[in-house]
Formats: C-alpha cells, sequence, structure tokens
C-alpha cells in the first residue's frame, strides 16, 4: 500500500507520525512510504534520515496526498488538509470529533473512512493509542502550571513544591488515568499537596500510592468546590471515550479561587472538562477568566515533538502494519475505532452530534 505522512499544519505542531526508523520498516516490509518534504524536521528528523530507508519525498502537501491511500499523520486535519483528502483515502490520525461538528461535516462530505487514534480500543477497555500523548501532556500540564504561577506570569507567585517555613504549594487533578496520573506522580514528587478526584477505587489507591502528599477523593460537587478554593492549581483530565468530555469544574467553583491561580484543561481535545476553557493554541496559549489564568492548549505534546514522535509511532506502528495490510475490518480494535465511514458517522459515541 502507499502510505502517505504530511507535515503537520496545526499552529506551532512539530511532531510527525512515522519516524525514519518506522517509515524503513514498512518499506521492508514492501509498502511504498511517501513523507512530505521536512514533515519530520521539528521532531529532528531530516528527508535524509528517511530516504536513506527507502523513503520517497513528496516535494508539498498536494503530491503528498495524491500518492498517498493509507494517510497517517498526528493531528486532526485542517483547513489546509481537507482540501487534498479524497473519499478513496484510510485517514489514521487523532480525530477528537465530538468536540469539532464542522470538522465531523467536512469529513462526512468528503466520504473517506477516519480511524481515530483516541478511540482504538482494546476489548478490556484501554486506548492504546491514545495514552502516550497522554502522559505527556500530564508531565506538560503540571509543568506549565507551575510556571504561570511565576509572578512574571501573572501568577501568585508560589512556589509549589514549598521549602521550609513556607506552605506548599497546593495541586488539585480530576482524572487519574493516563494523563492525571501522570500529573498527580509529577506534582506530588516535586513536593506540592496532591488532591485526586476519581471515581475508580483502583485507580484511587495507585494514587494514594505515590506519597503521603496525595490524597483521593470521590468528587462530590461540595468537596469538589471546597478543596478548588484552596488550591493553585488544578488539572483537569477526564475523559469518556470519544465523547465530549463533562464540566467537572463550574464557574461558581472557579470564582472561589484566589486571583493568581492556574487551571490547566487536558481534556480540551474532547471540549474541555471545565465550564469556562476554551481552545487556544501554543502562540497564544493563555487567558483569564475569573482571576484565574487558563491554560488549553489542544496539542499539548506538539511542544516536544521530538519525544512525542518517539513515542507516538511506537505506539502506532503495529496498527498502521495492520491498516495497511488492506486486511483490517475484521480487527476489532481498529473497528472501534472507526469515526466516519463513506459518509456515515459510526462511532456509538458520535451518535446524535448536532451538525
Amino acid at each position: 500500500m502507499r502510505i502517505g505522512v504530511p507535515k503537520e499544519t496545526k499552529t506551532l505542531e512539530g511532531r510527525v507520525a512515522l519516524v525514519p526508523e518506522a517509515a524503513g520498516d514498512l518499506v521492508s516490509r514492501g509498502h511504498e512510504v511517501w513523507l512530505e518534504k521536512d514533515a519530520g524536521i521539528k521532531s529532528g528528523f531530516k528527508d535524509e534520515a528517511y530516504t536513506r530507508l527507502g523513503v520517497k519525498i513528496a516535494p508539498d502537501a498536494v503530491a503528498l496526498y495524491e500518492k498517498g491511500e493509507l494517510i497517517v499523520k498526528v493531528k486532526e486535519p485542517i483547513a489546509g488538509d481537507l482540501q487534498h483528502l479524497r473519499k478513496d483515502h484510510l485517514l489514521f490520525c487523532y480525530l477528537h470529533l465530538a468536540a469539532e461538528p464542522a470538522l465531523t461535516r467536512q469529513l462526512l462530505d468528503i466520504g473517506l473512512t477516519g480511524v481515530a487514534f483516541e478511540t482504538v480500543e482494546l476489548p478490556n477497555g484501554d486506548l492504546p493509542l491514545l495514552a502516550p500523548m497522554s502522559v505527556i501532556a500530564g508531565k506538560i500540564a503540571v509543568q506549565v502550571g507551575t510556571t504561570l504561577l511565576h509572578m512574571p506570569q501573572s501568577g501568585k507567585g508560589k512556589l509549589l513544591g514549598g521549602l521550609p517555613s513556607t506552605q506548599r504549594g497546593k495541586v488539585v487533578v480530576f482524572g487519574a488515568g493516563k494523563a492525571g496520573g501522570a500529573s498527580a506522580a509529577l506534582a506530588a514528587a516535586g513536593g506540592a499537596n496532591v488532591t485526586v478526584f476519581e471515581m475508580r477505587q483502583d485507580r484511587m489507591d495507585e494514587m494514594m500510592a505515590l506519597g503521603p502528599n496525595v490524597t483521593t477523593l470521590y468528587p462530590y460537587r461540595d468537596v469538589v468546590a471546597r478543596e478548588v478554593a484552596s488550591a493553585d492549581l488544578v488539572i483537569g483530565a477526564v475523559l469518556v471515550t470519544g465523547a465530549k468530555a463533562p464540566h467537572v469544574l463550574t464557574r461558581d467553583m472557579l470564582q472561589g479561587m484566589e486571583d493568581g491561580s492556574v487551571v490547566v484543561d487536558i481534556s480540551i481535545d474532547q471540549g474541555g472538562c471545565f465550564e469556562t476553557s476554551r481552545p487556544t493554541t501554543w502562540k497564544e496559549p493563555t487567558y483569564v477568566e475569573e482571576g484565574v489564568t487558563h491554560f488549553c492548549v489542544t496539542n499539548m505534546p506538539g511542544s516536544v515533538p521530538q519525544t512525542s514522535s518517539q513515542a507516538i509511532c511506537a505506539a502506532i506502528l503495529p496498527w498502521v502494519n495492520k491498516l495497511a495490510s488492506g486486511q483490517w475490518r475484521d480487527n476489532e480494535p481498529l473497528v472501534r475505532g472507526i469515526n466516519v465511514d463513506g459518509g456515515k458517522l459510526v462511532h456509538p459515541a458520535l451518535q446524535g452530534m448536532q451538525l
């Protein structure tokens, strides 16, 4: 099969879907792999690293999409990509359609088959292609949130870890999956007092095991409001596979926080789990609501493209192999990953979308 890897076009997105070694592996299996010129540069991979492994270079997006049958990219297609997609394309990337009705309509109109990384689901419910980027986003949420608390960034001027004679900072995390768990672990390791809201007992146990400075609580509304009011940094990492994220932090709760506090919404790709969240970019990553700095960048892992590209590629390559074989419609996890197919909206979580 002819596999096309385009250059990512989202604002300050540096990832590439296939690193050179992975593309070379596909070539060795008999596939024809095309890379758009300089698609790997921001991740540290020059075209020459690909061509010496048998990958062909397309001079631009027009040529890339013309050559490719299976299009493998990282982020959802935007305006520059959509004009090149065809009905016969098999698209494999993050889609996050629950928060993107306009994009959903455009993909349906094109009539292609779109398999979303974030909805490829194993029988036990695990999401293997979402997991690595979730871990990275969880770590970035703490790193960015810590910096935004600095006074020059209009933060309250608090050091999360504290030191003798000062109070520790407080971090509240919603969700203890891959993203939330990574956030809690990094915040706790840095010395902050961490409260994690979670409903699953097994995940509560995992979070408690991080250390004595971690508390896990069930998200009763009154308890959430109380804990958020005294938080310096709040991180949202709530996921319902394929669907819009539920709001776990209301504007009323936000109003109870001190000015200069920070909230980071990792769930923003799925619409956001805070009532006051709206998508931002790395070019303009923050805004202030009710005196609280909001960070809601929709491609957080794109800021560390070398690490992210290596991680996502290792996760998706086995599935790219299956798709490229042409015999994948009997593969249950991939079938669960289909969002749109020949003009039809097929994923259960997307049924009933207002388009």
